[in-house]
């Protein structure tokens, strides 16, 4: 699972209010009558510099922390991508004597429309099974309409869910 670019823009700002709330609180307790804290012996403006100091190493330390993130969000598309993401399937009758629709084509694509299509063809007596090499939505290989159609509906998936998106 990986974050938006969105979620880390609100990570990062909330990283950043709650890095100037913590630094608003430490300036409020260091400067308190009775305090014993290491910031009390330095002067004003140097204690006020030292919970700076901190808070920016914080910040870049949360900002090498979202970087990291975002190149594994990268990393983890990428290797979706090559991920079975889009299925089609398409039922139907392959001799006009035997109903039901128990012979299939189905499509198992990747996010660039490679993979198989694997047709099974009943029969009263037996069932036969194909499956095709697929790269590009398209193959080598004749393809009948319903192995088509499976391609053509896996495909088309696809393209509306980054049409939603």
């Amino acid at each position: 699972m990986g974050l938006s670019n969105t979620a880390l823009t609100v990570l990062v700002l909330l990283g950043l209010a709650l890095s100037i709330l913590a630094l608003y609180l430490l300036v409020r307790v260091a400067t308190r009558e009775g305090t014993k804290t290491s910031l009390r012996t330095l002067p004003p403006d140097k204690q006020v510099e030292a919970l700076v100091d901190t808070h920016a190493k914080a910040i870049q330390r949360l900002e090498g922390a979202v970087r990291k993130l975002a190149h594994g969000e990268r990393q983890l598309g990428e290797l979706a991508k090559e991920a079975i993401r889009h299925v089609g399937v398409v039922r139907f009758d392959a001799f006009e004597d035997m109903g039901g629709r128990l012979s299939f084509s189905a499509a198992l694509l990747d996010g660039n429309g490679d993979g198989v299509v694997i047709t099974s063809i009943n029969g009263r007596q037996d069932t036969r099974c194909y499956a095709k090499r697929v790269q590009g939505g398209t193959s080598i290989h004749n393809l009948s309409d319903e192995e088509r159609q499976a391609i053509r509906d896996a495909l088309e998936a696809n393209r509306q869910i980054v049409e939603a998106s």
